[in-house]
C-alpha cells in the first residue's frame, strides 16, 4: 500500500497504520490495534444484515425479541460451522 496525500480526509490514521504495518510487521500489527476483532465484528453484522435490513415489529419489545431470534440463529449456524477435533491415538 502506498501511503495517502495528506490533504485526503482520514489520510493521517491510515499513513501511521502504514508506518507501524512496515515497522513492526502486519502480525504485530493486527494485535495491537485490534484489527481481527473489529474485522470480525464487520463481517457478523454484514451477516445480520443478510437476515434483513428491517424490523418488522412496531412495540421495541418486539423489535428486541426480533434480533433476539436473528441473533440465536447467526449463532446456531456458527456453531455448526465451528469442526469438533478428537486427539488420535
Amino acid at each position: 500500500a502506498k501511503p495517502w496525500k495528506k490533504d485526503s480526509p482520514g489520510a493521517g490514521a491510515r499513513n501511521e497504520a502504514l508506518r507501524a504495518i512496515k515497522r513492526f510487521g502486519r502480525t504485530l500489527w493486527r494485535r495491537w490495534s485490534g484489527y481481527h476483532r473489529r474485522s470480525r465484528v464487520e463481517t457478523k453484522m454484514n451477516c445480520m444484515k443478510l437476515l434483513g435490513q428491517k424490523l418488522m415489529s412496531r412495540d421495541f419489545d418486539r423489535q428486541t425479541a426480533e434480533l433476539q431470534v436473528r441473533i440465536a440463529i447467526l449463532n446456531r449456524f456458527t456453531a455448526l460451522g465451528i469442526p469438533v477435533t478428537q486427539p488420535v491415538g
